[in-house]
């Protein structure tokens, strides 16, 4: 990894100068009483992840990021496309991803996890980069996300998965169980009409590893029924001692099968309410479900190649989020904004206030035409392609796009410094309600009453303080 001779462009372009954030205000979306404030950021994620870095440090919940593959075909660095065969193909992406993850970094909470898609043309690279920025401690697992029904038929041994990172801020991380659906439950059933619900019939026996083979473990179970007693299998004990199998009989938990063997009934209402998320995901959507998705929400026009499913970023966002509906997202790679809309449904569906922060550059119009329409659409409403009104989610918007201050400390670039942080000032203080505005301050209200006033200068000191008092 040469990273002398892998300096992105930027570097030398924004060399002393600071970055800032410019709201376009005819692109912002407003629903009825509605308060969350959704953030889509168009400009350089560097510069962006800067600004953020003021604004929402240690508190964003949950980091979804689906970098360029460096596949030769789509990754441009300096403004150029980096070709396969470039000599230094791994070491400018290297250097361009390792940038930003430690600025992202800083931006979770303690608490907070991250979620980074790959495929193999960096996967290696990656894991050892983020081995060092979050810590190979922090490492959580690597999920497979099965992307294509079947393997393409071109080649003797056709790929068809992608690879999901997953890393936490810290061991105090915080997920949430998968929910439990009829196919995880269909093994409980109630043939006896148990008045204490659905069971399923659980294994009494277990192996005599670790010392368990001892008198406490190994002895007879009386079936009431025929009056003859069981033993556990040979080199095998009960699993439990024989004071807890006696309570289980009294409360008509042991049963027997037809072979005469004992099992335990295990009631649904006593396991865990939710499920384990495999590493192996098969039932998240397919790469030719989320291609539907896209023509749907621009009325049968494909304007976006390969965006990831919505049902895909609906586990993410579940896993991460579900038990946080004041959470906050951030997807710095954002594409064609799936993110955002999975947070949207996610509020739509259980009155959340879960927040994101969607960022992306405008190459090929990507964030103008194709991000932006897409949570108009998921919040507004859209007409699909068999011509069916789909309910908008809604939710609200705010559209900033990066600019820059000149960084010398002169009189004339501290006065333009000031004026242009308003939008920095009110997106880390979430305020957004303009109260009063003048040449010489500001001020800001949220819906919890909290309120911000900025001075542009010292004739600002005195009249902000009146109107303190009147508020």
């Amino acid at each position: 990894w040469d990273e002398e001779k892998t300096n992105e462009k930027f570097d030398k372009e924004s060399e002393g100068k600071l970055p800032v954030l410019k709201e376009i205000k005819n692109k912002e979306i407003i629903t009825k009483d509605e308060f969350t404030k959704n953030i889509l950021i168009e400009g350089d994620n560097y510069h962006t992840l800067s600004v953020l870095n003021y604004t929402h440090k240690n508190s964003i919940d949950l980091i979804y990021i689906d970098p360029p593959y460096n596949t030769g075909k789509e990754f441009r660095y300096n403004d150029k496309l980096v070709d396969y065969e470039d000599t230094y193909r791994h070491s400018k992406w290297l250097s361009y991803i390792n940038k930003r993850l430690k600025l992202a970094r800083n931006l979770l909470t303690k608490k907070g996890v991250i979620f980074i898609s790959i495929d193999d043309h960096e996967f290696g690279n990656l894991k050892l980069l983020c081995n060092e920025i979050f810590g190979e401690e922090n490492f959580l697992e690597t999920i497979i996300w099965k992307k294509r029904a079947t393997a393409p038929n071109d080649r003797e041994i056709g790929r068809n998965h992608e690879y999901i990172l997953c890393y936490t801020r810290s061991d105090n991380y915080d997920l949430t169980l998968l929910p439990r659906t009829e196919e995880s439950d269909k093994e409980y059933t109630n043939p006896d009409n148990d008045p204490r619900g659905r069971w399923r019939a659980s294994d009494l026996s277990a192996s005599g590893k670790g010392g368990r083979l001892t008198q406490s473990t190994i002895f007879p179970i009386k079936n009431s029924f025929n009056d003859k007693e069981y033993m556990p299998p040979k080199n095998k004990c009960w699993l439990y001692n024989k004071k807890k199998i006696e309570g289980f009989i009294e409360d008509g938990r042991i049963s027997f099968r037809k072979n005469g063997k004992p099992f335990l009934k295990r009631f649904l209402n006593e396991v865990r309410a939710g499920l384990t998320a495999p590493t192996i995901w098969t039932d998240v959507g397919f790469s030719q479900d989320s291609a539907q998705e896209i023509k749907d929400l621009f009325g049968g026009e494909t304007v976006f190649e390969n965006p990831k499913p919505l049902k895909l970023m609906r586990r993410i966002c579940h896993l991460a989020t579900k038990n946080k509906p004041n959470s906050i997202t951030l997807d710095f790679f954002a594409g064609s904004g799936t993110t955002g809309h999975a947070i949207l449904e996610m509020n739509e569906e259980d009155g959340g206030n879960r927040k994101f922060i969607l960022c992306t550059n405008n190459e090929d119009n990507i964030c103008t035409d194709v991000c932006y329409p897409r949570i108009q659409n998921s919040i507004k409403g859209y007409t699909n392609t068999k011509n069916e009104k789909v309910k908008g989610l809604g939710g609200n918007l705010k559209y900033f796009k990066t600019d820059f201050v000149d960084g010398e400390p002169t009189d004339k670039n501290k006065k333009k410094l000031v004026e242009q942080c308003t939008e920095i000032l009110c997106l880390r203080e979430d305020c957004f309600e303009e109260i009063k505005h003048t040449k010489n301050y500001s001020v800001f209200k949220n819906h919890e009453e909290k309120y911000l006033g900025i001075i542009y200068d010292d004739d600002g000191i005195e009249p902000l303080k009146k109107q303190i008092k009147s508020l």
